[in-house]
C-alpha cells in the first residue's frame, strides 16, 4: 500500500548531506516524528506511549534491581530484602519495577480493547495486530518468570502450579515441564532459568515493539471512524491529518504525565495494594498456601483455566473423541491459550465490511458486554475453586470464546450499521459543528 503524501526529510547542510548518504537516520527520525496522523483520533490512543515509557522503565529499574538481586534458592529472598532495606533508593525501584508491571498491563489491556472496539486490526493492519498479540505473549512471559526471582510462597507455589501445566500435554508433556524446570520439582534451576529468561525478553519486547511501530507507520494509524486517510493527493492527505509533532506528542505527553502522577501516588502511598502478602514469607516446599493465585493480570485467563473441569459436557466429549488423550487438565490448558489465538485471530473471525465500532450499533452492545466479561473472568479468577464461582467461570469463559468464534462472524452478516463518514475531514467537520465550534484546526486537547 503507497504511504500517505507528506514532505520528507531533505539534508540542507553538508554535515547533514554527508550524514545521509552514509547513515540516514535524522531522515528516519524525521519522517517518524512528522508522520502524517489522522487529526481525529480521540484519548484512547494515547496508550502506545505509555506502554513505550513504562518498557523503558522497566528495563531500567530492571537493569539496576539485578546489580543487588542473587539467583540462587538460598540467597534470593534475602537479597530482594537486602534491595528493600540496604540499597540507596533499593525499595522505591523494586516497588516502581512491580507496579511498572501492573501499569504495562493496565495500559495493554487498555490498547488491545481499544483496538477491538474501533477495528484496529482490520486490513490492511493485520500484520500489525499479530505483532501486538506476539509482544502480549512476551509480556505474560516475562511478567510470570519475574514474580518467581522474589522467591515467596506465592512465587514458588505459583512456579509450581503453572509449570505443572505443561506436563498436561500429551506425549512430550512430562520431558517438556522437565525441561523448563531444569529438574523435576521448582528447585535452583527453574530461579536461573527464569531470571535468564526475565532478564532477556524484554530486550525481545523492545526489538518487537519497533516492528510494531515499524508496521503501523507503513499502513498508517487506524482512527476512531475507522475511514482511511486519502492518499489521492498531499492536499487531501493534509485535510485529514495532522503531523505527529507537535499536536499528538504534546497531547500524549500530558496524559502521560497524568497517569504517572496516579502511578508515582500508588508506588509512594500503597506500593503493595496489587501484591499478595504471602509473597513476603520466603518459599516452603513443605507449606502450600490456603489459596494460590497468579498476580491480578493473569487472573482472566486463570479464570478460563480452571473453568473447564471433568464435569463439563465439551471436556467428556473431547476425552472421548480422542481416547482420553484430552482430560481436563489438558482442556485447560488449551482453553486458556486458545483464548488468547482467537483475540489474535480477529482480523479474520471479524466478517463486517465496517471497520469502527462507532457505526455498529449490535456490535457495541456485544462488545460492552465482553468488556464486562472480561472484568468478571478477573474477578472469577481470584476466587476459590468452588460452587458457585465454578459455574460463573464456565459461562463468562463460554462467552469469551462465543463472542469471537460466534458472534463477531454473524453480526457482519445480520447487522446493519450505521452511515458513515466518506473522508476523516467530513467526520471531523460534524464533530467541530455538533460542538458549537467554528475553530477547524485541531488542538492537542481534541
Amino acid at each position: 500500500m503507497a504511504g500517505i503524501p507528506h514532505d520528507h526529510y531533505e539534508p540542507k547542510s553538508g554535515a547533514e548531506k554527508w550524514m545521509a548518504r552514509r547513515l540516514p537516520i535524522i531522515g528516519l527520525m524525521y519522517d517518524t516524528i512528522m508522520i502524517p496522523t489522522p487529526k481525529n483520533l480521540n484519548w484512547m490512543w494515547i496508550w502506545g506511549i505509555v506502554l513505550t515509557f513504562v518498557l523503558v522503565l522497566q528495563i531500567v529499574t530492571g537493569i539496576v534491581l539485578v546489580m543487588h538481586y542473587t539467583p540462587h534458592v538460598d540467597y534470593a529472598f534475602s537479597s530482594v530484602e537486602h534491595i528493600m532495606r540496604n540499597v540507596n533508593g533499593g525499595y522505591m525501584l523494586r516497588y516502581m519495577h512491580a507496579n511498572g508491571a501492573s501499569l504495562f498491563f493496565i495500559a495493554v489491556y487498555a490498547h488491545i480493547f481499544r483496538g477491538l472496539y474501533y477495528g484496529s486490526y482490520k486490513a490492511p493492519r493485520e500484520i500489525t495486530w499479530i505483532i501486538g498479540m506476539l509482544i502480549y505473549l512476551a509480556m505474560m512471559g516475562t511478567a510470570f518468570m519475574g514474580y518467581v526471582l522474589p522467591w515467596g510462597q506465592m512465587s514458588f507455589w505459583g512456579a509450581t502450579v503453572i509449570t505443572g501445566l505443561f506436563g498436561a500435554i500429551p506425549f512430550i508433556g512430562e520431558g517438556l515441564q522437565t525441561w523448563l524446570l531444569g529438574g523435576p520439582a521448582v528447585d535452583n534451576a527453574t530461579l536461573n532459568r527464569f531470571f535468564s529468561l526475565h532478564y532477556l525478553l524484554p530486550f525481545v519486547i523492545a526489538g518487537l515493539v519497533i516492528v510494531h511501530i515499524w508496521a503501523f507507520h507503513t499502513t498508517g494509524n487506524n482512527n476512531p471512524t475507522g475511514v482511511e486517510v486519502r492518499r489521492t493527493s498531499k492536499e487531501d492527505a493534509e485535510k485529514d491529518t495532522l503531523p505527529f509533532w507537535p499536536y499528538f506528542v504534546i497531547k500524549d505527553l500530558f496524559a502521560l504525565a497524568v497517569i504517572l502522577a496516579v502511578f508515582f501516588a500508588v508506588v509512594g502511598f500503597m506500593p503493595n495494594y496489587l501484591g499478595h502478602p504471602d509473597n513476603y514469607i520466603e518459599a516452603n516446599a513443605l507449606a502450600t498456601p490456603a489459596h494460590i493465585v497468579p498476580e491480578w493480570y493473569f487472573l482472566p485467563f486463570y479464570a478460563i483455566l480452571r473453568a473447564f473441569t471433568s464435569e463439563v459436557w465439551v471436556v467428556q466429549i473431547a476425552s472421548a473423541l480422542t481416547g482420553g488423550i484430552i482430560d481436563a487438565k489438558f482442556f485447560g490448558v488449551l482453553a486458556m491459550f486458545g483464548a488468547i489465538v482467537v483475540m489474535a485471530l480477529a482480523p479474520w473471525l471479524d466478517t463486517s465490511s465496517v471497520r469502527s465500532g462507532r457505526y455498529r450499533p449490535m456490535f457495541k452492545w456485544w462488545f460492552a458486554l465482553l468488556v464486562v466479561d472480561f472484568f468478571a473472568l478477573m474477578w472469577l479468577g481470584a476466587m476459590p475453586a468452588e460452587e458457585p464461582y465454578a459455574t460463573f467461570s464456565l459461562i463468562a469463559s463460554a462467552y469469551w470464546f462465543a463472542y469471537f468464534l460466534v458472534i463477531l462472524p454473524l453480526l457482519g452478516v445480520i447487522e446493519k450499521p450505521l452511515p458513515q463518514p466518506a473522508t476523516i475531514e467530513e467526520a471531523y467537520a460534524a464533530k467541530k459543528a455538533k460542538s458549537g465550534s467554528g475553530d477547524t484546526v485541531a488542538t492537542p486537547a481534541e
